[in-house]
């Protein structure tokens, strides 16, 4: 049961990775951001306000427990540029992970099958499903944080056991927001 959603999760994540690694720079539209963002993402990255942020020990018990899963995490490292931390319940894996190379801006030109921009407490937000994931219990609210991102992803151990995953990504991450390096 868990191996059906934990591999569409991986593989919504390595999907993502690719289309970052693949689409970096040259994939246009990147100007929308200041140019220190665009023209230099490794000396943002140096700088970034998530470098000391771990998804492993970041939420709380009560946070954890509220989103239905319990720690202590699995470090979840399938994509290199998006280090995480997974946490599994009986009905949910919940994938915490941070993105410091890419701006909210760079990093929605990704590869996504949805991808809704939201406002979180005045920070850009979306509800996002990965290519290829729609229709299988998925869903991140990816949110700008410390420079980078911050992805809080959702995934039903079984394809309806989670009946709005995104409302329970973004529910997650608006709890955590207040706490997110700006």
């Amino acid at each position: 049961m868990v191996s059906r959603s934990l591999i569409v999760g991986v593989a919504g994540l390595a999907l993502v990775g690719l289309a970052a690694c693949s689409g970096g720079t040259s994939g246009g539209g990147g100007e929308t951001g200041t140019s220190e963002e665009t023209s230099a993402p490794t000396s943002a990255a140096s700088g970034s306000g998530l470098a000391d942020f771990d998804p492993c020990s970041f939420l709380t018990a009560e946070e954890l427990s509220a989103a239905g899963v319990s720690g202590p995490g699995r470090p979840a490292n399938a994509v290199e540029s998006q280090p995480g931390c997974d946490f599994e319940g009986e009905n949910v894996l919940l994938t915490l992970s941070k993105n410091e190379t890419e701006d909210f801006e760079a990093y929605s030109k990704n590869s996504f099958e949805q991808f809704d921009e939201i406002d979180i407490n005045g920070r850009k937000a979306a509800r996002a499903v990965t290519a290829g994931s729609g229709g299988q219990g998925i869903c991140s609210a990816i949110i700008s944080a410390g420079g980078g991102i911050v992805d809080v992803n959702v995934a039903g151990i079984m394809r309806d056991s989670v009946p709005d995953p995104c409302g329970e990504a973004e529910k997650i991450a608006r709890q955590i927001e207040p706490r997110l390096p700006q």
